[in-house]
């Protein structure tokens, strides 16, 4: 599992981003100052390892270990208890009980989702579309395989081919803002002056008070970052909601950071991200990776 960041880290790493931040204003007429954002920056608890979640891993764990049951039965919880070790982030068990499901029943289809998803996250990107690929091919209305190869594709630096998904993906529902930003994102890989006009076409179709709409403004230039920071506590009830919302905007203020060519802020913004623990969120899974691939090339560019 990830360590908890604690409010010390935190405070360092907003700092950081803000005087970044700061520089980039003076130079940047669609950002505002970095006290303006300083003051309203906005961070939660991060989520605890929720109790239920460590009960029904034991009493799959004993299900598994003592219980008569069939080989099919034991694949489907070998499966959900895989589910539960992802979801408090201990991938690598996660990881053990995937591949146990599959041996036991080997068209598990959510199982082959997982695995490329951990494929995907561990930069094996080959393995990853092997494994949706036997996904769609055993379900090919499975819309969140779609997603998952297309997020492969888009990080294997294929996004011709993950554009594609993603228009799967989104055009199954079209009003769904978090399917629209993938795609944009994807699609701003191979032309950004026609994916930011397309992203302002599809954006109509959201609903403006949903809270991720404020993400595609963002990206449309029509808000500033600190307006942004300002609509994060909008309609929260409680820290576990405001903590799931910041490990979605901490990731996107991440992804809008590096388009600006901001790349500390962005590194900081995919930390934050993580430090929310929110392992189940598709944000908090590839704030690692865009971490992992900033430090790769930074190695390769340091090279002669």
């Amino acid at each position: 599992m990830h360590p908890l960041l604690n409010t010390t880290l935190l405070t360092i790493l907003l700092t950081s981003t803000l005087l970044t931040q700061g520089c980039a204003s003076s130079n940047k007429g669609n950002h505002t100052g970095s006290s303006a954002i300083m003051n309203n920056l906005v961070i939660a608890e991060p989520l605890a390892v929720n109790f239920k979640s460590e009960i029904a891993i034991a009493r799959l764990s004993e299900v598994i270990n003592k219980a008569q049951i069939s080989e099919e039965q034991k694949a489907q919880l070998f499966y959900e208890r895989g589910v539960k070790y992802d979801s408090v982030g201990l991938r690598s068990l996660a990881w053990f009980d995937f591949s146990h499901a599959l041996q036991l029943k080997p068209d598990l289809i959510d199982a082959y989702n997982f695995q490329g998803i951990h494929f995907t996250q561990r930069q094996e990107f080959a393995q990853a579309y092997e494994k949706f690929d036997s996904a769609l091919d055993l379900a090919p209305q499975h819309e969140f395989a779609y997603l998952n190869r297309g997020i492969a594709l888009y990080y294997g630096s294929r996004p011709e081919l993950a554009s594609l998904d993603f228009k799967a993906f989104h055009k199954n529902k079209q009003d769904d803002p978090y399917r629209l930003l993938w795609l944009y994102l994807t699609e701003y890989e191979v032309d950004p002056i026609a994916a930011k006009y397309s992203l302002k076409q599809r954006a109509e179709l959201v609903d403006d008070n949903i809270w991720a709409k404020q993400v595609i403004y963002l990206y449309l230039g029509e808000i500033s970052q600190g307006e942004f920071v300002k609509s994060l506590t909008k309609d929260i009830r409680s820290n576990k909601e405001l903590t799931e919302r910041l490990c979605e905007a901490y990731f996107y203020l991440g992804k809008y950071n590096q388009t600006l060519g901001y790349r500390g802020s962005a590194a900081n913004f995919f930390k934050l991200a993580l430090g929310t623990n929110v392992y189940e969120f598709v944000e908090h899974r590839y704030a690692k990776l865009e971490l992992d691939l900033m430090r790769t090339q930074k190695v390769d560019n340091t090279q002669p």
